[in-house]
């Protein structure tokens, strides 16, 4: 993927991911559908991995398919996700957010 591509690819993934509302999580294949890039879930995550911190990205609110926490259990990232959820109100049991706080975000 040419530089200027993979740049505005990056850019549609976080502005997605910005939108994702407080109290709801979205999966990283519909982060990436809705940027535009259906197919390129490891996209958004690489995406989320090389954000800029000054972004302040929600990445908290981007979880696996079917609502998994994608960070092995019992790990510093895994239990501050799911602090970081639990603190919006998402229910997270057994390293699973309720389906009902999956939310699919707008489309570009």
């Amino acid at each position: 993927m040419p530089a200027k591509l993979a740049s505005a690819a990056l850019e549609a993934i976080w502005q997605v991911v910005c939108a994702i509302p407080r109290g709801q999580a979205a999966t990283y294949g519909a982060v990436a559908r809705a940027a535009g890039l259906p197919g390129r879930a490891r996209l958004t995550g690489f995406a989320l991995r090389v954000a800029p911190r000054e972004l302040k990205l929600p990445w908290h609110r981007v979880v696996g398919a079917g609502g998994r926490i994608v960070f092995p259990s019992g790990s510093r990232q895994h239990k501050e996700q799911a602090r970081r959820l639990r603190a919006e109100g998402v229910p997270v049991t057994g390293g699973r957010v309720a389906r009902s706080a999956l939310s699919a975000p707008d489309e570009r």
